[in-house]
């Protein structure tokens, strides 16, 4: 199966809106936007000054990890499947913004979890072991364990952040989100490498 252009689109246009998102609206705050200490969230809160460049931005990732996850046919199911729902629980962050004043939100938090837990797990859930002669037209267990593995890292910096009240909890949450927005993207590239190789099978893999 070729990865459809529509599908690259996508997974490229999921990073640039989620960091050129953050970086405009944060320039946008009157008296300037401490992105190490502040989060993505305050930047589409309703009290934040032109919030809604911020919410555009992620409703815009969400419905293209969505996108990228209907292309990539070559994935498992299973993992497209959890991309997908990283994309509908993002669009429901940008849907429930935080209060104003610093406030919390439940359905803004419960909609942030299970965005950062799908999104971090789905290349594992995605990769499967083709048999054949030829490479592999796929995502390859090790290389889907691999890029969960430090997803989850990430992820997990930006809890214990969150949970201790850490002095970086912006940095650590931009670090998580970005490498989760580019992860679709590098997996798309990698299949398109893969699956020209594929294609290139039957003259690479003739038997004799």
């Amino acid at each position: 199966m070729r990865v459809p252009r529509w599908a690259l689109l996508s997974a490229t246009a999921a990073p640039v809106l989620l960091i050129g998102g953050w970086t405009l609206a944060a320039a946008r705050q009157p008296g300037g936007f401490d992105q190490v200490s502040g989060t993505i969230s305050a930047l589409a809160a309703r009290d934040a000054t032109d919030r809604w460049i911020m919410t555009v931005a992620l409703l815009g990732l969400g419905l293209c990890h969505c996108v990228t996850a209907a292309g990539l046919r070559s994935l498992r199911p299973a993992g497209r499947a959890l991309l997908a729902l990283g994309g509908v629980a993002t669009v429901a962050v940008a849907a429930f913004p935080l209060p104003a004043e610093r406030g919390s939100s439940t359905p803004h938090g419960l909609a942030a979890a299970v965005a950062f837990g799908a999104l971090a797990l789905w290349p594992a859930l995605a990769a499967r072991r083709d048999r054949g002669p030829g490479p592999a037209a796929g995502l390859t267990p090790r290389q889907g364990t691999t890029a969960t593995a430090l997803l989850l890292l990430a992820v997990g910096w930006f809890v214990v952040e969150l949970a201790t009240g850490g002095p970086r909890i912006g940095l650590s949450e931009r670090v998580a989100a970005g490498a989760e927005a580019l992860c679709p993207l590098v997996v798309a590239l990698t299949l398109l490498r893969r699956l020209s190789g594929v294609n290139r099978g039957p003259l690479l893999y003739t038997r004799r």
